[in-house]
C-alpha cells in the first residue's frame, strides 16, 4: 500500500471537485512563464494545450508551454504574453478536475482518499479518524485523532495498515507493541 501525495483542493467532505498539482510562484523571463511549484507526482501530464484551473474561483486556463526547470516547472497560458500580464496568477493554487487524476495500482491511495477515514483495530475497536499524514524519509506516518482525546502517531505500513475499505470509509489497523498515544491536554508542571 503506498500513497500518491496529491492532495485535496477543495475542503468540502468526501472527494474533492480538484485537485491541486502545483503552485504559481514568480515569473520568469519575459515571455510571460511562470515558475511553479510542483505537488503532483504525475507532472508530466501538463501538457500545451491542457486545462488547468487556477486560484479559489478555479479559473480556467489552457497551457501554452511548460518545461521543466530545475526543481520545478516553468509555464506559460495562453493570454498571458509576458512577465507583466502573469503578475495577478503569482502564489495561485494551479488545480485539475478529479476525473482527471491518473488511476493509480490496486492498494494505492491518494491522501485525500485516507483523510477522515475511521480508524479500527483487528478486534473491531473504533479508535478514531486520520487527520494528518506525514511524510518522512522512511515511510508515510498516519496522525490519527483519538475518540479518547489525543493523538497516535501509525506508521503506514503493511505489518499496521492490515485493510482499507474506502466505500465504507474505514481503516482496520493493527497496534505494534510501543507505538505511543500523545495527549492532547496541556501539562502543568
Amino acid at each position: 500500500m503506498t500513497f500518491s501525495s496529491q492532495t485535496a483542493g477543495s475542503p468540502s467532505p468526501g472527494e474533492p471537485a480538484f485537485l491541486v498539482i502545483g503552485k504559481l510562484r514568480r515569473p520568469h523571463g519575459v515571455s510571460g512563464e511562470l515558475l511553479m511549484e510542483v505537488f503532483t507526482d504525475f507532472p508530466e501530464r501538463i501538457q500545451p494545450g491542457s486545462l488547468v484551473y487556477t486560484g479559489e474561483a478555479h479559473l480556467p486556463m489552457r497551457v501554452r508551454s511548460r518545461r521543466f526547470h530545475q526543481a520545478g516547472m516553468l509555464i506559460a497560458f495562453e493570454g498571458y504574453l509576458d512577465s507583466e500580464s502573469v503578475q495577478e496568477l503569482r502564489n495561485c493554487l494551479v488545480y485539475v478536475p478529479k476525473e482527471d487524476r491518473p488511476s493509480l495500482p490496486e492498494g494505492d491511495y491518494y491522501h485525500h482518499q485516507i483523510l477522515g477515514l475511521n480508524v479500527v483495530d483487528e478486534a473491531g475497536a473504533q479508535l478514531g479518524k486520520v487527520t494528518e499524514i506525514l511524510e518522512t524519509g522512511a515511510n508515510d506516518v498516519l496522525v490519527i485523532a483519538l475518540e479518547k482525546g489525543g493523538v497516535m502517531l501509525l506508521p503506514y505500513i503493511d505489518s499496521t495498515v492490515r485493510a482499507i475499505d474506502l466505500p465504507a470509509g474505514k481503516m482496520v489497523v493493527r497496534l505494534l507493541a510501543g507505538i505511543q498515544t500523545e495527549s492532547t491536554q496541556s501539562h502543568k508542571g
